[in-house]
């Protein structure tokens, strides 16, 4: 079988569930830097962590980071590499665990999006799915469902065909699966923000969805499942602000250079909590801060039509001024 291949190829490259506190021989833990991060993975305040993140050898230069993630109580949750040590960009096998320190799934990306085959297992460490991403011309991720076994240990789907049902503890969905692909009426919830769903798909493509807000009685319609937060005006338009406002001492007026940023967009669409990742001078990283917290709101993101709060990266260039 397939599924029991994979589990004996897999143990030549797991990491083995570690406490927090027994970090990797291979990076002094001065180099690392910890993260808390709330149930969202968005930076936090650590009286309101939900998860703990340690980036391995931050301070110090590499092709890749090692992130690892951990639960409240410090065992492994997640483990991976990452080119950019200020934001989690997947790259490579990645490998997540349960907190009891059973595999959860196994699955390996490329440039920040889910490639070939993804593996998913049960707490009790039982088989659960077999997925397979792949991507069209457009660079549209295609996901695909092989095989699937319910908690008894039935397989639902085979070969590609059957019905579906996927769920952790705040979330699931389900519905019929044609050739690897959602078809038909799919339903679920997710339980923490106490919404629920009814989509509509076509050999996979999603052709409508309404989301319904159980707490406030709104309904949110959308033909697209996700969508990025971005300026009303578009980037250019929020980079030409910046570069009108900005207002520098006489003393850094022949400053320039490129800021590192990151912010969240919260969802009313307010940017808030500026970080300088690396800075000019404490005189220009202030400006930008305050411009940034100043500026007009974005259209915040979107997940099945309803506004969600996101992490946001940005370059910004500072030019000299013209005499």
């Amino acid at each position: 079988m397939k599924f029991r291949l994979f589990l004996v190829a897999l143990t030549l490259i797991s990491v083995a569930p570690t406490k927090i506190l027994s970090q990797s021989a291979q990076v002094p833990p001065d180099l690392d830097k910890l993260i808390y991060l709330d149930s969202s993975f968005v930076e936090t305040k650590e009286e309101n962590l939900v998860y703990i993140r340690v980036v391995e050898g931050y301070y110090s230069e590499r092709p890749n980071y090692v992130f690892k993630d951990y639960y409240k109580s410090e065992n492994l949750k997640m483990v991976g590499f990452s080119p950019n040590k200020n934001k989690l960009e997947e790259q490579g096998q990645f490998i997540y665990y349960y907190e009891n320190g059973n595999k959860q799934s196994t699955v390996y990306y490329s440039n920040g999006k889910k490639k070939g085959k993804e593996f998913n297992w049960y707490e009790n460490g039982n088989p659960k799915s077999e997925l397979e991403y792949s991507t069209d011309n457009q660079e549209k991720i295609n996901t695909k469902v092989i095989s699937y076994w319910n908690e008894k240990r039935e397989q639902k789907v085979i070969a590609g065909n059957g019905e579906y049902k996927t769920q952790d503890d705040t979330f699931e969905e389900y519905g019929p699966i044609k050739n690897g692909l959602y078809d038909q009426t799919w339903k679920g919830r997710k339980l923490n923000d106490k919404f629920t769903f009814i989509e509509n798909y076509k050999e996979g493509q999603l052709i409508s969805g309404t989301s319904k807000d159980t707490i406030n009685n709104k309904e949110f319609h959308y033909k697209k499942f996700e969508t990025s937060a971005s300026p009303k005006g578009g980037l250019d338009n929020f980079y030409g602000y910046l570069q009108r406002a900005i207002d520098l001492p006489l003393n850094s007026q022949n400053t320039s250079g490129k800021i590192y940023i990151n912010f969240t967009v919260n969802e009313e669409g307010s940017l808030v909590d500026p970080k300088i990742l690396r800075g000019i001078n404490s005189h220009v990283d202030e400006s930008i801060k305050r411009l940034i917290t100043q500026s007009h709101k974005w259209n915040p993101a979107l997940k099945r039509g309803i506004p969600k709060k996101v992490l946001y990266s940005l370059p910004i260039t500072i030019a000299k001024k013209e005499q």
